[in-house]
């Protein structure tokens, strides 16, 4: 097998899809069937670092949220992504894939703080390490703190996984015509404001040359195909 294309990853993961068809709340067999996946790259060497949204507990811009202090409801949301954190860590752990979660919020008993070199430290000794908390600031998506992540322990690619095969020029879910793009430009998603992730992101990973693949996470092996350079999904170069 050849060898892999990346040695450093961040992988960003969907609340929503730790849920499987229940729509809310975490589906075991889900999240253990990500893992399995997860620990096969992790087994090629390629160091992974994770971060997952809380889209299955709760966003802070659902309509959940709408009546409720937005600096509030972002925390909510923020909070529940540690919960998915740790079930990812258990998860990934069965799997025999040495694992850390790091929170930018600090809870001592559940994780440890988030601390730059230490998280670079534990992915050179080949764990993987999960963070949660986004940033710790309200505001900002899980997205951006996956971005910010990426930079911080300089991955070399920051994939998204979605539960659609790449960048469209409109939702493909609600137009029949839409089309893929196998590649793009970070100005051109931000121009024609495509959504596939916060203009936040996208422009820190523009100002910092961090390529983003988006792909789909739904396809089993497509988290490896990434890894190893195979074109899946889109690149926003």
């Amino acid at each position: 097998m050849p060898a892999p294309r990346y040695k450093r990853v961040l992988l960003k993961l969907s609340g929503e899809v730790l849920a499987g068809g229940a729509g809310f709340g975490i589906d075991p067999a889900c999240v253990s069937a990500m893992a399995e996946e997860i620990a096969e790259v992790h087994a090629r060497g390629i160091q992974l670092g994770l971060v997952i949204g809380g889209g299955n507990f709760f966003r802070g811009v659902a309509e959940a949220a709408r009546h409720m202090d937005r600096v509030t409801a972002d925390s909510m949301g923020m909070l529940a992504t540690i919960i998915n954190c740790l079930a990812m860590q258990d998860a990934l752990e069965k799997k025999g894939v040495p694992t850390r979660v790091m929170t930018a919020i600090h809870m001592n008993q559940l994780a440890e703080p988030y601390i730059r070199r230490r998280a670079i430290r534990h992915l050179e000794k080949g764990r993987a390490v999960v963070f949660g908390g986004g940033t710790s600031n309200p505001f900002f998506s899980t997205d951006s703190a996956g971005a910010l992540r990426a930079l911080e322990i300089q991955a070399e690619i920051f994939a998204k996984a979605t539960g659609v095969d790449g960048v469209y020029d409109k939702d493909p879910r609600k137009h029949e015509d839409a089309l893929k793009y196998a590649q793009v430009s970070y100005d051109e998603v931000l121009a024609k404001n495509l959504k596939i992730m916060d203009a936040p992101a996208v422009a820190m990973c523009r100002d910092n040359q961090l390529p983003i693949l988006v792909f789909n996470l739904t396809t089993r092996g497509n988290i490896m195909r990434m890894s190893m350079g195979e074109a899946v999904g889109t690149l926003i170069a």
